[in-house]
């Protein structure tokens, strides 16, 4: 069996962030488990932009050196906002090859708690020991499906994670169920790859971010009512910004302002490029039914679609049970409150020695975790919470 002090399992930005302030701290051997970025790569559509700011879009190191900007000038590749998804699976993979140029990019199959630490099985069998494991495995298996739709093959009804090519519904009329970002953008991204589209919304109207320009662009005003990251509206973006802070205001403002700050909206550039889309609000589908290679729709206003494809940009509901790795003893053993687990400082779980980044840790530490801009966050609070405020090694040189 082979040991090591911590084992990350994920390769995204949380688990290669993680990673990168665990080494530098004291030398600890941290094992990283997956293929760097591939579920940017595999689920999401290969032409989107990021939504998220160029400032929210770093992945994080201890001396905050692995910037975009750093990317840039070793790799000579133009940074743009917003940015092109494949600029920012290139910048996370090479940030791994600084950070973490040693990646086990095998599947973990299965961890289990073990005396006083956890025995990780990798994919071709091999076994680990771990007195440590950080979850850093990302929201696909959290892809939410509408009652609705459940029932319906594949071929004709899927979730947005499902594709990264979406030139595939060409020629092909495609519902697109959602408000956010998602679905918007993969409306833009059908209509423009040929496909005959229409988005129904939920919601009486579409939220677009930046309604009010000035308050982004005029900078006393900006810095004052939105963090670098921009996540939630004016001023809620500051306290979102400060997990710590978050966290300790009562419950139930939690959950109203955590909502709203996630709430579905697009970002104002993709708004011209929905323009040319059908976009029907105040409508849910009520049943679904295959009718050989069409999808027969009935939607609450008592209107009907005959459809090629409905495509789900009906978001990611977390639930650690739906993790395939997690042995059925140890996901009993660990405390959790619809679905997330309930982490202390360190973002431990109640399980000693097993934590939780990035979505899953939304409900004990704000909406910020649900975005790349909470992994520098993340990994400081993980670093110092299994170290202590430890100098990391480049910092004492």
């Amino acid at each position: 069996m082979i040991t090591c002090d911590a084992a990350v399992v994920g390769a995204g930005p949380y688990g290669l962030s993680a990673a990168a302030h665990l080494r530098a701290a004291n030398g600890l051997d941290i094992r990283v488990f997956g293929q760097p970025m591939s579920f940017w790569e595999r689920h999401m559509p290969k032409w989107m932009l990021l939504r998220s700011p160029l400032a929210g879009s770093h992945l994080s190191d201890p001396q905050g050196a692995l910037t975009l900007e750093a990317y840039r000038a070793a790799s000579g590749n133009e940074i743009t906002a917003p940015l092109p998804l494949c600029r920012f699976i290139d910048y996370g993979r090479w940030f791994q090859s600084q950070a973490v140029p040693d990646t086990d990019r095998r599947k973990i199959e299965r961890i289990e708690k073990n005396g006083n630490g956890f025995q990780l099985t990798v994919e071709d069998g091999e076994v680990w020991q771990a007195r440590r494991v950080i979850i850093a495995a990302g929201v696909e298996p959290f892809a939410s499906k509408p009652e609705e739709f459940k029932h319906v093959p594949r071929e004709l009804a899927s979730h947005s994670c499902d594709h990264c090519d979406l030139g595939r519904f060409a020629e092909k009329r495609v519902v697109v169920i959602g408000a956010g970002q998602s679905a918007l953008e993969s409306a833009a991204l059908l209509h423009e790859a040929g496909a005959d589209v229409e988005v129904l919304v939920r919601a009486p109207f579409v939220r677009w971010l930046w309604r009010r320009k000035w308050f982004h662009t005029f900078k006393p005003v900006a810095r004052m009512l939105y963090a670098p990251a921009d996540v939630g509206q004016a001023g809620l973006s500051q306290l979102v910004a400060r997990p710590h802070l978050f966290r300790r205001i009562p419950r139930s403002v939690q959950d109203r302002w955590g909502k709203r700050a996630i709430r579905p909206a697009g970002a104002a550039w993709l708004n011209p490029r929905c323009q040319p889309i059908r976009i029907t609000t105040s409508r849910v589908v009520t049943s679904a039914v295959p009718q050989g290679d069409k999808l027969f729709l009935t939607l609450n206003d008592g209107t009907e679609r005959s459809v090629d494809h409905a495509l789900l940009a009906t978001g990611f509901r977390v639930d650690i049970a739906h993790y395939p790795f997690l042995s059925k003893p140890l996901l009993k053993s660990i405390e959790t409150i619809n679905g997330h687990p309930k982490l202390k400082n360190g973002f431990e779980s109640s399980v000693p020695g097993l934590h939780f980044l990035g979505a899953p840790a939304a409900w004990s530490f704000g909406p910020l975790m649900r975005f790349v801009a909470g992994a520098d966050f993340a990994s400081r609070n993980l670093t110092r919470g299994i170290l202590g405020r430890v100098k990391s090694i480049t910092a004492q040189k």
